[in-house]
């Protein structure tokens, strides 16, 4: 029978050779096994966990294998990062178990041989973890989480980690998993104690967050109808939004297949309300998959009006097709735009340009894009974006509406691509601007309500 740790390193083996998110590898093997729930959302912890934390779980390891990591097959290294994490993240898990379960997919891997190694290697760590937990960081605590009482750092029998008062950037970046060059970018912009916070969120697993759909149910009908579910949920700031507090696989909540509902982090669900859309406007989505403030502007709306919803890729529309699909969106128009080509033609009464960005506000919800993203993207992500503003400027009515949006955390992605477009268009009005920290309460993200000169 199919274990729960085989299939996490399954899921960290294609993650290697495929570019998908691991939220979405998890998802695709995890259909094709017979696991109980508890085991599933074991798996995702397992992949998930070992993810975000990957340079923590690294500088704990490496004391301990005598050869350099390139030298370990990597499938190796991901049995150790599964062991370590289990022993140092998980307090449910006994460390016998720990380290006796992932010894063990050495053979399930076809390298028995190795279990030796892996035995050694994981006491070890299993005797240089604690049950003490304390308040503050140093190099022989490890951030564990940030509760209710402020953050807790799990000690360690001996220091692992860079000292902090002598390289703060190289501290962050083992400490909370990040790559140098992104502690030392967000040290020039931040101080420590917002890196500290940072570290602390996208080292947790995200809230899920649902957009009740207004033309189906309203929010409190359907808080009920999961209540009755045994499925509690707390409205959010948003009138649409509503927060599980518990565990749930969102296909086997009430209402999926009628459209009650679509996942959607409560700082998203702000865009299309900031476009203040009405019945009967034309609009132009720039960027629409994966279709989710598409659908939202479509609510807003009253499925009446045009929504012509655009993106380069034919496969990723299909997700904002399907998406209209289950919610009921009948007014929304997908549009592919070709390699290089120009945006549908206006004129529009509004446009949302919700970019391709470095997704740095939602490294939690997206943990592998801290290991993807480079430096260098940054400015050609920023000529993109002040492109597809300047042309979807160019095709609404004057005096129409345009929204900006990212996800990400970057100041010169964010009000330094809206401050540029300003400069070249005279007299376009910045009406509205919002900047959403992470964890305060969902994912970080900026929008900006531009009007364009009579």
């Amino acid at each position: 029978m199919t274990t729960a740790r085989q299939v996490a390193a399954d899921v960290l083996d294609l993650a290697r050779a495929r570019k998908h998110y691991a939220s979405e590898l998890v998802d695709d093997q995890l259909s094709k096994t017979k696991l109980m729930p508890q085991d599933r959302r074991f798996v995702t912890q397992l992949v998930m966990g070992v993810v975000r934390r990957k340079a923590t779980l690294d500088a704990i390891l490496t004391p301990f294998v005598t050869r350099p990591p390139h030298a370990v097959e990597p499938r190796l290294w991901d049995i150790l990062q599964l062991g370590a994490f289990q022993l140092v993240f998980l307090t449910h898990v006994p460390k016998h178990a720990a380290v006796h379960e992932s010894v063990e997919l050495a053979t399930y891997i076809g390298n028995a041989k190795a279990k030796g190694f892996l035995n050694g290697v994981l006491r070890r760590v299993s005797e240089l973890v604690t049950d003490e937990f304390v308040d503050y960081g140093w190099m022989n605590t490890v951030p564990f989480e940030q509760g209710k009482t402020g953050p807790s750092y799990r000690k360690l029998n001996r220091d692992v980690l860079p000292n902090p008062e002598e390289n703060f950037p190289e501290y962050l970046s083992a400490a909370f998993s990040w790559p140098r060059w992104l502690a030392e970018h967000w040290l020039e912009i931040r101080d420590e104690a917002a890196c500290v916070r940072l570290g602390f969120w996208f080292n947790a697993p995200p809230p899920l967050w649902l957009r009740i759909n207004k033309r189906k149910c309203d929010r409190e009908s359907y808080r009920l109808s999961l209540a009755a579910a045994t499925i509690d949920a707390e409205p959010g700031e948003h009138p649409q939004s509503l927060k599980l507090l518990d565990n749930a696989s969102v296909r086997d909540l009430p209402g999926y297949d009628d459209g009650d509902f679509t996942v959607q982090d409560i700082s998203a669900m702000a865009v299309a309300t900031a476009m203040n859309v009405s019945p009967g406007m034309r609009v132009l989505d720039l960027c629409s998959a994966p279709g989710g403030k598409t659908t939202h502007l479509s609510e807003l709306m009253q499925n009446r009006g045009t929504i012509v919803a655009c993106d380069v890729d034919a496969k990723r529309l299909e997700t904002v097709t399907a998406l209209c699909a289950r919610l009921g969106a009948t007014n929304v128009e997908t549009h592919l735009i070709a390699e290089n080509g120009e945006p549908p033609e206006g004129p529009f009464h509004a446009a949302l340009v919700d970019v391709p960005c470095s997704n740095t506000g939602v490294l939690g919800r997206r943990p592998e894009v801290r290991w993807r993203l480079r430096p260098e993207e940054l400015p050609h992500l920023i000529r993109l974006q002040t492109k597809l503003l300047f042309q979807a400027i160019e095709r609404v009515k004057p005096g129409g509406t345009i929204v900006y949006s990212t996800c990400s955390i970057e100041p010169d992605e964010n009000s330094g691509v809206v401050n540029a477009v300003r400069r070249g268009i005279r007299d376009l009005t910045l009406e509205a601007e919002h900047h959403s920290i992470p964890g305060q309460p969902g994912d970080g993200s900026y929008w900006a309500r531009l009007r364009k000169p009579i």
